[in-house]
């Protein structure tokens, strides 16, 4: 497989429509045959039907009901199933959730509350080592769909109707640490602290200060978060001046692993270590892979630019699996900005994006960017790249080489007055 050509036939909607704006090369579309003009969407013509798909009032208005299947697909049901059970749920879900596009925030939390919740009751009533590691199998499974639509929840105030905001606010209560979060500790980090200082020499998870090809640089980033962002977190709040954030972050973190602690050794402790432990352990891993590899190209010349720190990917996991959370560019521009709004925002901006020389990637999701930095095999990144602007016209070793310079450590502040 050519990552430069490849064209995963699970790509989004939107994702394709994307490709095609932004990819003027057939071939590179992975397109054997040109098309005819009247085949071709304008630049116009596919902002309007991006926007269309979001917007109720529209006719082409297309909500996601589950993230494996699109609406075409679902079209191929029995009729019957269509109409009695597919068509009253989404007419029924678009009224819970907050925007009517979410219908799939709604599906997520029926197959949590029908699945993990009842299995983790019984591992602590009845604990059996087979549903133990069948429990946490299903975890891994939902984590990454169920951290983003958490992401989404922190972001814009909630997932559903503000007639249900008692459960809207409570289930993450309940769901986060079966899913691998301590209470609230996302919101304080990401909301309260990331979008704050944008991967700069402020935040405790920036990748500035680390060789972003560097195994031991990447063990330390991680290992730092791991075991000290319960006590780095509380201490940035308090030296910022803001102690109520620092008390609250410190109370909902230590008291989640209190509680932890309680049921480990005085209820269940091998069902803690599936339901509870285990979870944890993966998610704080995952949490910071994913994170080194969204923010780990950055331009010496303008770290401070939301182009130039952080990157885009037009890819099946990042998109279908986590609500376009390959968009990380267009996130960082508008964190407000509602998940199904990134490709048109994109879209409506890519000459901007050329021109501020940011990265856009095809066929790798952020943890085989990591994993290839690792590997220091930038010709496969630079294979994925899609050029834009001026990396059009470099060569593919050009475009490693390009690559390469933004993975380059910063110097920390005190490192420079002592030169």
């Amino acid at each position: 497989m050519d990552p430069s050509t490849y064209v995963d036939p699970q790509l989004t909607t939107a994702d394709r429509l994307v490709i095609d704006a932004v990819i003027e090369d057939p071939a590179a579309k992975g397109e054997t045959e040109p098309r005819s003009a009247d085949q071709k969407l304008s630049l116009e013509e596919t902002i309007e039907k991006l926007q269309g798909m979001n917007d109720a009032s529209h006719p082409a208005f297309d909500p996601t009901v589950f993230q494996l299947w699109d609406t075409p697909d679902l079209a191929k049901l029995p009729a019957p199933i269509q109409r009695y059970v597919l068509q009253p749920y989404i007419n029924w879900a678009r009224g819970v959730v907050r925007y009517q596009t979410d219908v799939v925030m709604l599906t997520h939390l029926i197959l949590y509350f029908t699945t993990l919740v009842p299995s983790a009751f019984y591992l602590y009533y009845n604990f059996s080592w087979i549903h133990g590691i069948l429990h946490w199998a299903m975890q891994l499974l939902c984590c990454g769909a169920f951290t983003l639509m958490k992401h989404q929840h922190i972001h814009m105030n909630g997932v559903l109707s503000s007639k249900f905001w008692v459960f809207d606010t409570l289930f993450p209560y309940l769901l986060d640490p079966m899913l691998g979060h301590t209470w609230n500790s996302y919101y304080y980090h990401h909301i309260k602290h990331h979008h704050v200082e944008g991967n700069g020499a402020n935040d405790l998870s920036t990748t500035m200060f680390y060789d972003r090809d560097s195994a031991f640089d990447f063990a330390c980033y991680v290992g730092r978060f791991f075991f000290f962002v319960w006590l780095e977190l509380p201490l940035y709040f308090w030296r910022k001046g803001q102690a109520k954030y620092a008390s609250r972050a410190a109370f909902w973190e230590l008291s989640n692993y209190l509680t932890i602690y309680l049921l480990y050794n005085y209820v269940n402790a091998r069902a803690t270590l599936f339901v509870l432990i285990l979870p944890l352990t993966v998610m704080r891993c995952g949490l910071m892979v994913g994170n080194w590899g969204q923010h780990a190209f950055v331009d010496q010349a303008d770290p401070d630019s939301d182009y130039l720190s952080s990157i885009t990917l037009i890819d099946v996991p990042s998109n279908r699996f986590s609500f376009n959370d390959g968009y990380h560019t267009s996130h960082h521009l508008n964190p407000r900005r509602h998940w199904r709004d990134h490709p048109v925002a994109f879209v409506k901006q890519k000459d901007q994006y050329a021109q501020e020389r940011a990265l856009v990637f095809r066929n790798v999701d952020y943890i085989f960017i990591t994993v290839n930095l690792l590997r220091k095999n930038y010709i496969h990144l630079a294979k994925c790249l899609i050029p834009i602007g001026d990396q059009v016209n470099m060569t593919l070793e050009e475009r490693a080489e390009m690559l390469r310079s933004r993975t380059r450590r910063f110097s920390r502040p005190e490192e420079k007055k002592v030169r």
